[in-house]
């Protein structure tokens, strides 16, 4: 159940909630907090009978011990196996028996657990994530069958997945001295020498309510759900574990890093990554904006240039993985068949290096502001889509209202905004370099 399944999850399963043109307008909601420090975030839409319930903890990869990695996402799974009162598997068959969908994905920084349920259920989804929080099932059978649902992810998602330790590769040489460091999947020997009472530890640390929102959007009474909520959540206890949270700042580098990768590919690859301020710096938006820019579709400016004119990659992508302490700009190119990386490499800088001398068209930009505003839109055409933007703004930003500022942010970017950012952050000083190549044919045999 990782972040890429939730997407796909979303977007195929709701064409039921609010339209484009409402989710234009200022998203509505009620907010208050138990006596335990459980944040409770509520928006009401009647315009179809279903709701998202949805618990985001302040836990991921990062909080980690560093010989304990790979907790938080062991966690996303372990908290599906059951609880001192639901059966060991009937987690997920409970939802789907009463047509609700469920899911969940762990990130560096937060672990999030939603479902989708007709709003006639909201009371059983929120006695099952109340559940969650208070009565998870973590015992020696549960633990061992995690553990070999994890390994089995990592060899199909990394290990023997084409290119599939780029993030590994590039984070581990971005953040040297920050718990970035480390992939979210983490180290499965790790896994294998923690005990039970590491593990539970954990789960009474992190997985409490004064380490969460719970984010409703829907069909809903304000004053019923309300009760619920007192009713299933309030005799949770607070926390008593110390929360890690790391204070330790990423050093700015100011030499290149360069390496090679060998892996069980076809075409090469030239990976470029570039290191990025913590989650809440103003320059989120333009930075956002000149990824969609370089790579968003494609009319985008290397998909054009690089792969559809010169022909030397069969596909590019830019995204900047805003991360809570300081993420990373990552931008790859997959060469063509005959091009070596070093040239996609060269047709890469060129493009950006124009950017920062040039910045972008009037025409251009007026074209990527519609992207954008596109983008927010559809971010809010669901209620799932909806929560998860309340509960992402209060964990991340303080203040859930963050939603309705979102799109001011982008507008208050200008063209000069993006060739600046292009300028300070995607400089070569410091980025790190990766050529991934094909292994030689007597290392694949």
């Amino acid at each position: 159940m990782k972040k890429i399944l939730s997407a796909l999850a979303f977007a195929g399963l709701l064409l039921h909630a609010v339209t484009p043109a409402n989710a234009q307008n200022s998203i509505e909601f009620k907010e208050f907090k138990l006596d335990n420090g459980l944040t409770v975030i509520l928006h009401q839409d009647k315009t179809t009978p279903i709701v998202a319930v949805s618990v985001m903890y302040h836990v991921g990869s990062k909080n980690e011990n560093p010989e304990r990695t790979g907790f938080a996402h062991f966690f996303e799974h372990l908290l599906f196996e059951g609880t001192e009162n639901i059966g060991r598997g009937e987690y997920m068959k409970k939802i789907e028996s009463i047509g609700g969908t469920l899911n969940a994905f762990t990130s560096n920084d937060i672990t999030y657990y939603h479902e989708v349920v007709p709003s006639n259920y909201l009371e059983t989804a929120l006695y099952m994530e109340s559940e969650r929080m208070l009565h998870a099932k973590i015992d020696s059978i549960g633990i061992a069958t995690q553990r070999s649902v994890v390994k089995e992810e990592k060899k199909q998602s990394y290990d023997n997945r084409p290119y599939g330790t780029i993030l590994l590769e590039t984070f581990k040489r971005t953040h040297q001295v920050h718990p970035y460091n480390w992939t979210v999947i983490g180290s499965t020997e790790h896994l294998d020498a923690a005990t039970l009472d590491e593990f539970m530890q954990f789960y009474r640390t992190y997985y409490v309510p004064n380490n969460a929102v719970l984010s409703i959007a829907g069909d809903i009474d304000y004053a019923q759900t309300e009760e619920w909520i007192r009713k299933y959540f309030t005799e949770i206890p607070i926390g008593i574990g110390t929360i890690n949270r790391p204070s330790v700042k990423e050093p700015k580098r100011t030499a290149e890093i360069r390496d090679i990768v060998y892996d069980n590919i076809q075409l090469p690859a030239v990976i470029h990554a570039y290191n990025l301020p913590p989650k809440k710096h103003k320059d989120g938006p333009a930075l956002e904006m000149l990824s969609t820019y370089l790579t968003g579709g494609k009319s985008s400016l290397l998909t054009k240039e690089v792969v559809d004119r010169q022909q030397k990659a069969v596909a590019v992508a830019a995204f900047p993985l805003d991360l809570e302490d300081g993420g990373v700009f990552l931008l790859y190119g997959i060469a063509n068949m005959g091009v070596a990386a070093d040239t996609v490499e060269q047709a890469i800088d060129e493009q950006i290096n124009k950017v920062m001398a040039n910045g972008i068209s009037e025409t251009d930009f007026q074209k990527l502001k519609a992207q954008i505003e596109n983008s927010v839109v559809n971010r809010h055409a669901s209620v799932a889509g909806i929560a998860q933007s309340l509960a992402e703004a209060k964990t991340f930003f303080g203040d859930a209202n963050a939603v309705n500022k979102e799109l001011d942010k982008y507008n208050k970017v200008s063209r000069s905004d993006i060739q600046r950012v292009a300028k300070e952050y995607l400089n070569k000083d410091g980025r790190v370099v990766l050529y991934y190549l094909p292994k030689p044919a007597q290392a694949q045999q």
